[in-house]
């Protein structure tokens, strides 16, 4: 699968500072020891609806996780998924009637043409889970050999079900206790009351052909992938063990990123399927997180197609810091709209106060935790010396250009 084109990334001068990450499962800021080549594994979109801001707020987090990582020196292998086959999916395709297939090329190809207008970096490897049935099938079928998973009793549905208790780490990555554990679990996509599960928290690898539903051959009969499998085998397949960086929002905590962890640890042995675990809040509009089953989105298409400027869309949510739960408003949309003027106009000087300090405070807040308020009010300082001080430094409004660019994505 595609994904779209590329944005040029200025290089600066110098070397970015080293990166430190949030880590869920730690619940500290540290270090992200990546080497060389640093691996990034982002949960895509199931396309059944447009990209809504809180999708965007997501996937712009971790742009900036690879533009900090380009400016340290790195080069990054970005994998991320489209979760193509699953219920919302074929819901919605009914719904409207609609092929399941054709819905989700539509939207996936709106997604990427929101992401390229937002200049966010495109991964290395843009997987759809309709091109993964292998590597699915592979990964079950070890985890059936090894009794991580097993086949419930049921001569009509013989689905295959991950043992919740296969690795002994199991809820390392959320922290959450049993219950908390069972209310999300029913909440976001599982079923704590299939009968024949050994255990209420088993989770779904491989859903048995039911009619209407399209199918699979596999070894342990037709069927689909679960969705917590998917980005497992995907991430196993493109990156392999040791990613430095599993990312998604917040909700995607539990089940999925704890059941794709431990899909992927039951198989390799290993104690953390990735080094840091890092999640995105949630944005919010009307007093309510923006969801689809609520109805409550702020459609990225929609702003452009209302004449908005993608940069100002990226500066409204860069204005939060990235794990902090937030509302857009029409106020959050003004307020980036002038801060791009105010910056565009500085950055059009003939000259312009010394740039070395504030791009060297913008690398260094976006390494620690991607603290983009600080970084943006860094900026802000510069802009309003440069109108309203002047400044003899030739080169200083092209050098702050290409540092907002390269840094945090936004074309002046």
């Amino acid at each position: 699968m595609q994904s779209w084109p590329a944005p040029t990334v200025p290089q600066l001068t110098g070397v970015g500072t080293p990166l430190r990450l949030f880590d869920s499962a730690d619940q500290q800021v540290r270090p992200v020891a990546a080497g060389e080549t640093a691996t990034m594994y982002v949960c895509g979109i199931t396309p059944y609806d447009a990209t809504h801001l809180g999708h965007a707020a997501t996937y712009l987090t971790f742009d900036l996780v690879y533009r900090a990582w380009l400016d340290a020196g790195h080069q990054v292998h970005y994998v991320q998924n489209v979760t193509d086959v699953d219920d919302p999916l074929f819901e919605r395709a009914a719904r409207d009637g609609i092929d399941w297939r054709d819905l989700g090329a539509r939207e996936t190809q709106l997604f990427r043409e929101d992401m390229a207008a937002l200049r966010v970096l495109p991964p290395h490897d843009y997987v759809a889970a309709t091109d993964a049935i292998a590597e699915v099938i592979e990964l079950v079928e070890k985890m059936l050999a090894s009794g991580a998973a097993y086949v419930v009793e049921d001569a009509e549905y013989p689905d295959v079900y991950y043992r919740a208790d296969a690795t002994v780490q199991f809820g390392y990555e959320s922290g959450y206790d049993r219950e908390t554990m069972l209310r999300l679990f029913a909440e976001r996509g599982g079923d704590p009351d299939r009968a024949g599960k050994g255990d209420a928290l088993d989770a779904l690898l491989w859903r048995a052909e039911r009619p209407g539903e399209p199918s699979w051959p596999s070894p342990f009969g037709p069927g689909r992938p679960g969705w917590h499998v998917e980005c497992a085998a995907i991430a196993l397949d493109r990156i392999g063990t040791g990613l430095d960086v599993q990312g998604g929002g917040s909700d995607l905590i539990f089940p999925h990123h704890e059941f794709s962890a431990a899909h992927a640890e039951s198989v390799t042995g290993e104690r953390r399927f990735a080094r840091h675990y890092v999640h995105a809040g949630m944005i919010g509009w009307d007093g309510h997180k923006m969801s689809k089953s609520r109805g409550n989105l702020v459609l990225v298409s929609k702003l452009r197609a209302e004449g908005v400027d993608p940069a100002a869309i990226r500066l409204g949510l860069l204005a939060g810091h990235y794990r902090s739960d937030r509302y857009w408003s029409d106020a959050v949309l003004a307020e980036a709209q002038d801060r791009l003027a105010r910056w565009r106009a500085a950055t059009a000087l003939p000259a312009g106060p010394d740039a070395a300090d504030v791009v060297a405070r913008v690398r260094q807040y976006l390494a620690d935790d991607l603290d983009t308020p600080k970084a943006l009010a860094a900026l802000d300082g510069w802009v309003a010396d440069a109108q309203q001080y002047g400044g003899d430094d030739l080169e200083a409004p092209g050098r702050v250009k290409a540092a907002v660019d390269a840094l945090l994505g936004v074309a002046l």
